[in-house]
């Protein structure tokens, strides 16, 4: 069967409707028995418990839990209203103002929580209604929502940068301050779109004016949220403190503003969140672990070899390899998990992309990069599911409508794999490079 098949295994069966954890662990078995000569017997069981732990015990992934537990902490403090109405205020009476505002916040939260799910389910909330209110069609909302999503993990901090990160020991700190303009580019990218879908679809436009008091009012209102991605990249680019110290730091300073400035979480609510954030956390982990053991049957079954000698036998230009993978990528998106992803292909990979002169650091946003793009993409979107959900849209309608969105991250794409500084001028300022 071989690397190829095992990847077809993962696919039909999430497709068959089975949770990711399940299809990944099926196939991390299955892959053991084709490696062991005694069949089922003969597998070392031991092997999957200590993949498994090995693939969710790094320190530097503490910072995942810190991060997820911030952001349901941030969120529970009403940030998603005030990050809303600032981002209104900057967009003013701009074509498509909602629809603008929606990718707006969506890149300011998502540089509070560093996942596209919570975004499109925090931000898409309160978005998606007020859009199809205002008059767009669902379709659109949706759309509009679920790519926006897409920055919350390029912006840092982001979970996949982290799994990256812990994969092949690239640095997170790097990867970090190199997803700031790519996550900004892809942010005014999606908002091209909508100003050309506003030229021919005429979408509603806002003719409220913001008065001077009410521009300080709701800029006074955001700046504690604000304030969060300043001290975790501050922190983080000052050397203050490692990422996962500055996980740490945001879930204090959250706390902080929850408990001291807006008081509006109790102990119900505390309560509440920290099971949200344990879900969350379990889940991912446990798909990360998984993923760790089919990475491991991978290597046994020379996977990257036979892999890097397909794409040597293609070409052995870096352009060529980097198209490839963005194809490859991009297809993987579509079917399976984004951290899931990483922790498999991350490490088949970058010893490749290395070898062909293209810095980790580079390679890690643009897999990055992908992954978030597929969180949008049919047939295994979540959040195009998470916005079709919130809006009561057939998946079919959505994923017709988020192709043109979809094309504009596209080109964002090609410039951030073919334009390495967009990536690479901050971290090279700051010595990551």
């Amino acid at each position: 069967m071989g690397g190829v098949g095992l990847l077809l295994v993962i696919v039909v069966t999430m497709l068959l409707g089975l949770p990711v954890f399940v299809a990944l662990g099926l196939t991390g078995t299955l892959g053991l028995i084709m490696t062991s000569n005694a069949g089922l017997a003969g597998i070392s069981w031991p092997v999957i418990a200590k993949n498994v732990y090995s693939g969710i015990s790094a320190y530097a992934q503490l910072a995942v839990p810190l991060f997820i537990l911030a952001g349901e902490i941030m969120n529970t403090s009403g940030i998603t209203d005030r990050l809303v109405r600032f981002a209104s205020m900057l967009i003013g009476r701009m074509p498509a103002s909602l629809a603008q505002t929606t990718v707006l916040t969506s890149m300011f939260f998502g540089g509070i929580t560093g996942s596209a799910q919570a975004t499109t389910a925090c931000v898409g909330g309160n978005m998606i209604p007020a859009m199809v209110r205002e008059g767009y069609p669902k379709e659109t909302a949706v759309a509009v929502s679920a790519c926006a999503s897409s920055c919350g993990p390029v912006i840092p901090p982001s979970i996949m940068m982290i799994l990256y990160g812990c994969s092949v020991g690239a640095s997170i700190g790097g990867l970090f301050m190199g997803g700031i303009l790519p996550g900004v580019l892809l942010g005014l990218g999606l908002m091209t779109v909508v100003f050309l879908q506003d030229r021919r679809k005429h979408f509603p436009r806002r003719k409220m004016k913001y008065t001077r008091e009410e521009k300080w009012a709701i800029t006074k209102d955001s700046i504690f949220p604000l304030l969060m991605p300043v001290i975790i990249v501050g922190g983080i680019m000052g050397g203050i403190c490692t990422p996962t110290e500055a996980a740490a730091v945001a879930v204090a300073y959250a706390l902080f503003v929850g408990l001291v400035i807006y008081r509006n979480i109790t102990w119900k609510n505390m309560l509440q969140m920290l099971k949200n954030a344990v879900v969350t956390t379990a889940s991912t982990l446990l798909i990360i672990g998984v993923a760790k053991l089919v990475g491991y049957v991978f290597t046994a079954l020379q996977v990257p070899t036979i892999l890097a000698n397909a794409f040597m036998a293609i070409s052995d230009s870096k352009y060529v390899f980097l198209l490839m993978v963005n194809i490859l990528l991009l297809i993987m998106g579509m079917f399976m998990d984004g951290g899931a992803s990483i922790v498999i292909f991350a490490p088949i990979l970058v010893p490749i992309a290395t070898a062909l002169g293209v810095d980790p650091i580079h390679f890690g946003v643009i897999m990055t990069l992908n992954m978030a793009m597929g969180t949008a993409t049919p047939p295994l979107g979540l959040c195009l599911f998470i916005g079709c959900n919130i809006a009561d849209l057939p998946v079919e309608k959505g994923a017709k409508a988020v192709l043109p969105y979809v094309a504009g991250e596209l080109v964002v794409l090609m410039l951030v794999t073919y334009l390495p500084e967009i990536v690479l001028f901050i971290p090279r300022m700051l010595g990551y490079v």
